[in-house]
C-alpha cells in the first residue's frame, strides 16, 4: 500500500473515497437524550455534505459505525464515508486507529482502491495530532490485512493508496514523524501477521528462521540461526526435549539490533515461543481446532516483526531477540509424561503433560538470552488456554517480578493501544510446580494454570527484571470485526516496540 501525507483542505482531495471521523457530541444524560453526531472536522464543505443524514436520526456516530454519501456535493472526492468514534468524551487514539482500520475495510470489498482518511481537526479531541496520525496509519495497514492468501480464486483487493490527510494548521514535522513511524510499525505488524498465518507445512522452523533472516539482512540487523547441533552445545535440554518428537529439525533464531552509542546501557532481550505445529505431543490434543495450532508461533512471531520495527525506527538502545522453532510431535523419538530433562541452566524438569512444551523452550531461550547479555527480559507466547478462561479474548495476560519494568510496559499500552492485563505471581503458585523427582514440574495442576506456567518460566527469568506476556486468547481473532479480518492478530508487536523505546 502506497501511502502519503496530505495537508490539503479536504474538499480539494480528489479521490474515490474521503473518510472523515464522527462522534456523538451529546453530554446530556437520560431517556431523552438523543445523540448528536458531529464531523470532527472544520472543513465547511465536509460539514455540509453530512448534515443531512446527521441530522436525520439515521447515523448514531457509534464507534465504527459507517454511513456513505455518494457524489457529495462541493467536494473533489466521489464518496464521503463517514465513521463513528461513539462518545466523544470516551475516544482515545485508539478509536482513531480502530476507525481508520473500518474505513479501508469497508473500501476494499467494494473494490475501491484509492482513499484518503480525514484526521480528526486540530482541538476537537485529544487524539487528534501526531498521535492521531500515527494510530490511523496503523489501524489502516491492520485493516488492509486478510488471511486468504492460499485461496485459487482469490482476488487482490488491498488498498493500492492511502492519503493521510491532517489538519492544516497542525505541527507539520511532528505529524511527518508520527506518519513515517505509523507506516512502519503497521508493516511490521503486517509481518508478523503473515507468519502466523502460514500453515505448519508452508512454516516449518527452518523456514521461519530463512524468514527472519531475510528480514534481518534487509534491515541491516545482525542474524544467527542455528539448529540441533547448537541445541546440543548450550545443553537446551528443554528446547530440545520438545524438538526430539518431530522430523522437521528446530531453529534457534538469534537477532541482534546494535546502535551506536549504546555500548554501556540496558540489553533488552526479546524471547518467543516458536511453535509452528503444536499437537499437543503425545498428550495429544483433541483433533477439534487443532488446525488452529500453527499460530502457536504468534509469540515468535511479534517478535521478529518487533525486531523489523525496531531496526527501521533506530531507538537508541541494545536488542536482541531469541526466538525457539520447532514442531511438538508425538513420533517414537518424543518425550512422554514422567520423563525428565535437564534444562540449559541446570534445573531439571519432570514432564508432566507434554502439551505444555511452550514453557519449555522458553525456558532455555530466557536462560540463553541472559547468557548473551540480556539486562532485562520480556517474552510473548501463546502459552495457556488457562489465560482464556481468566480473561476471555478482550485482554491478553502479562506478569512481571519488577514493577519499574512493569510501569515502563504499562505506559506503552497508551500509545499501542493494546490490551494486556497484569496477573500476580506468588509463592504459594511457586509451591504447585515443585517436583518430587526433579526441581520443577511442567505444569501446577489446573487451579491457576496461567499463572503456574508465569512461575515455571520465573524460575528461568531468576531476578533479571522481566515481563512475560500470556497473548493466547489474542493472538487470533475468533470472528471479523470492522477494522480487523478474521486470522492472525499481530498483538504485542506495538507494545513490546514502545517499550523497547522506552529505555
Amino acid at each position: 500500500m502506497r501511502t502519503e501525507l496530505s495537508f490539503a483542505p479536504l474538499s480539494g482531495i480528489a479521490t474515490e473515497l474521503l473518510a472523515v471521523l464522527a462522534a456523538d457530541t451529546q453530554t446530556e444524560k437520560g431517556p431523552e437524550a438523543k445523540p448528536q453526531p458531529t464531523v470532527l472536522t472544520t472543513d465547511a464543505a465536509v460539514q455540509a455534505a453530512a448534515a443531512a443524514v446527521l441530522a436525520s436520526g439515521e447515523y448514531k456516530a457509534g464507534a465504527n459505525e459507517t454511513v456513505l454519501l455518494h457524489a457529495p456535493a462541493a467536494l473533489a472526492a466521489k464518496r464521503l464515508l463517514i465513521v463513528g468514534l461513539g462518545k466523544l468524551a470516551k475516544a482515545t487514539v485508539h478509536s482513531v486507529r480502530e476507525a481508520a482500520g473500518t474505513a479501508v475495510r469497508f473500501a476494499k470489498p467494494r473494490g475501491i482502491r484509492e482513499m484518503a482518511f480525514a484526521l480528526p481537526s486540530s482541538g476537537s479531541l485529544p487524539a487528534a495530532g501526531p498521535a492521531g496520525a500515527r494510530a490511523a496509519v496503523e489501524g489502516a495497514y491492520v485493516g488492509d490485512f486478510d488471511a486468504d492468501t492460499y485461496r485459487s480464486d482469490r482476488k487482490d483487493q488491498s488498498i493500492q493508496s492511502l492519503t493521510v490527510a491532517a489538519a492544516a494548521d497542525a505541527d507539520r514535522p511532528a505529524v511527518e514523524a508520527a506518519f513515517t513511524e505509523g507506516v512502519i510499525v503497521g508493516e511490521s505488524q503486517n509481518f508478523a501477521r503473515s507468519l502466523v498465518n502460514e500453515p505448519g507445512n508452508k512454516l516449518t522452523p527452518t523456514i521461519l528462521g530463512q524468514r527472519a533472516a531475510l528480514m534481518a539482512q534487509e534491515m541491516g540487523l545482525q542474524w544467527e540461526v542455528h539448529s540441533t547441533e547448537k541445541l546440543h552445545e548450550l545443553k537446551m535440554g528443554a528446547f530440545w526435549s520438545v524438538a526430539q518428537g518431530s522430523a522437521e529439525p528446530p531453529a534457534l533464531i538469534v537477532l541482534r539490533y546494535e546502535p551506536e552509542g549504546a555500548k554501556d546501557g540496558p540489553v533488552l532481550g526479546l524471547v518467543g515461543k516458536g511453535i509452528t505445529f503444536d499437537s499437543g505431543g503425545i498428550s495429544i490434543k483433541p483433533s477439534e481446532n487443532m488446525d488452529k495450532m500453527k499460530y502457536d508461533m504468534a509469540g515468535g512471531a511479534a517478535m521478529i516483526g518487533a525486531m523489523r520495527a525496531i531496526a527501521l525506527l533506530k531507538p537508541k538502545v541494545r536488542v536482541m531477540a531469541i526466538v525457539c522453532a520447532t514442531e511438538n510431535m508425538p513420533d517414537g523419538k518424543a518425550q512422554k509424561p514422567g520423563d525428565v530433562q535437564t534444562a540449559m541452566s541446570g534445573k531439571t524438569i519432570e514432564i508432566i503433560n507434554t502439551d505444555a512444551e511452550g514453557r519449555l523452550v522458553l525456558a532455555d531461550g530466557l536462560t540463553y538470552a541472559r547468557r548473551l547479555g540480556a539486562t532485562h527480559l520480556i517474552d510473548a507466547a501463546t502459552l495457556t488456554s488457562a489465560c482464556v478462561v481468566a480473561l476471555g479474548h478482550a485482554n491478553a495476560g502479562a506478569f512481571s517480578n519488577d514493577d519499574a519494568a512493569w510501569a515502563r510496559f504499562d505506559a506503552a499500552l497508551a500509545v499501542s493501544g493494546e490490551k494486556f492485563w497484569r496477573l500476580p505471581l506468588g509463592e504459594e503458585y511457586a509451591e504447585t510446580i515443585k517436583s518430587e523427582i526433579g526441581d520443577i514440574k511442567n505444569t501446577g495442576g489446573r487451579w491457576g494454570g496461567a499463572i503456574t506456567a508465569a512461575e515455571f518460566l520465573h524460575v528461568f527469568a531468576e531476578e533479571t527484571p522481566w515481563i512475560h506476556l500470556d497473548i493466547a486468547g489474542m493472538a487470533w481473532v475468533e470472528d471479523a470485526r470492522p477494522y480487523i479480518a478474521k486470522g492472525p492478530s499481530g498483538i504485542a508487536v506495538r507494545s513490546i516496540v514502545e517499550w523497547v523505546r522506552s529505555f
